[in-house]
């Protein structure tokens, strides 16, 4: 691709893990110049979640650049079940997928995107999950020439990038109140917040996944949160994200014991709690665990401009005590037009299984009306930080 009036663009597909890494600092700058990126588009995040799973051979990193500087990057890979898919790295742990684009030059960028995918998707189907309404990834799916498709995928909850006081203020009268007898409360028991340097990451994560695990005992945790490899993808991430400003590990201490740890992700417009951990003794001590940990995210928060508090994917009903905004991600299907079969199938597949979801669900109320009160228990949090 040329453009002698502003330079030549170029695209490449990078394949190998090695050249990846040696993308750190380029990658690192072009994120903070995209202005839709979410942390889970940092170099940090994409390398660590690749060695621990990934698999040999099915990278996929479309790559633009003008004169040699980096102004476009789609983070891919190759999947061959149920059918042959080019999915976003990352993974079912992020949650959130966005290209990466130049936020000076974002047109070219897409243009030389589309024809590095084009290019790339020459026998698979692309399937983008989790796109958030504002994600440069429309962008390219707008400048799409072949078949295509969007659906609905996760809603997520929204506040603004506001002071804990601030957000009680938006409540009504009676829900303010608690909330604010709640923070009193964590604040005579004394609770102090402790935040993680980079030195002490590796120690506040592992007290934070042994007190997610204790939190959970007997109430179904996720599996994939006691496996090493997510221990590791975490730890990995964190020093590097912690260094740069991308990521804080809080520990809450009472008595001397360290009795809570949460991780919280942020780039330049979006600050969200990821995962926590919480020692059942704050339950026997009345503690409103949600708030405590809100209070401390959204302090992160509100110096972003213009920004959002995500509390992440699902739109449980106790979130809305908060006055949150639900807003709905999308699922982003592109093919080129000769495959467009393929890609009519990959719907048809998509709605078997959400019809299927959506049987059991209805065919067991109780269930759902079990977890729903067993979130809503004070010690439980808030979704946006436990993840179930």
């Amino acid at each position: 691709m040329n453009d002698d009036r502003r330079g030549r663009l170029t695209v490449t597909l990078c394949r190998d893990l090695a050249d990846f890494a040696d993308l750190a600092a380029e990658w690192d700058a072009l994120h903070r110049r995209c202005p839709t990126a979410t942390p889970f588009q940092s170099h940090a995040w994409l390398h660590s979640w690749w060695l621990s799973y990934g698999v040999p051979g099915r990278l996929r990193v479309v790559l633009a650049r003008r004169d040699g500087r980096l102004i476009g990057a789609a983070p891919l890979m190759l999947v061959h079940r149920p059918m042959p898919l080019l999915v976003p790295m990352g993974g079912a742990i992020s949650d959130f997928f966005d290209i990466l684009v130049d936020g000076e030059d974002t047109r070219d960028a897409v243009t030389a995107l589309e024809r590095g995918l084009h290019r790339a998707a020459s026998h698979t189907v692309v399937d983008l999950r989790e796109v958030r309404p504002d994600a440069s990834a429309h962008l390219l799916f707008e400048a799409w020439p072949g078949a295509r498709s969007s659906r609905t995928d996760s809603t997520c909850m929204e506040l603004p990038a506001e002071p804990i006081d601030a957000l009680i203020a938006r409540m009504t009268g009676s829900r303010a109140q608690r909330a604010r007898a709640k923070l009193r409360r964590i604040d005579t028991l004394g609770i102090e917040c402790r935040p993680a340097p980079v030195h002490r990451v590796s120690g506040a994560i592992g007290n934070l996944l042994a007190l997610h695990e204790l939190q959970w005992l007997g109430r179904g945790v996720n599996p994939e949160h006691l496996r090493p490899r997510f221990c590791a993808h975490l730890v990995r991430s964190a020093r590097r994200m912690v260094r740069d400003g991308e990521a804080s590990v809080r520990e809450f201490v009472l008595d001397g014991e360290v009795v809570a740890a949460d991780l919280s992700y942020r780039s330049a417009r979006l600050t969200g709690g990821y995962l926590y951990g919480v020692h059942p003794r704050l339950r026997e001590r009345k503690v409103d665990v949600s708030t405590m940990l809100l209070r401390e995210i959204a302090r992160e928060a509100c110096d972003l401009d213009h920004g959002v508090l995500s509390l992440l994917r699902g739109s449980e009903q106790y979130k809305n005590h908060w006055g949150p905004v639900p807003v709905v991600n999308r699922r982003l299907l592109l093919a080129r037009s000769g495959l467009e079969p393929l890609l009519r199938l990959r719907e048809t597949q998509l709605t078997v299984r959400d019809r299927a979801a959506g049987a059991v669900k209805s065919r067991v109320p109780a269930a759902r009306d079990w977890r729903g009160r067993l979130s809503e228990l004070p010690a439980a949090g808030m979704a946006f930080i436990g993840r179930t």
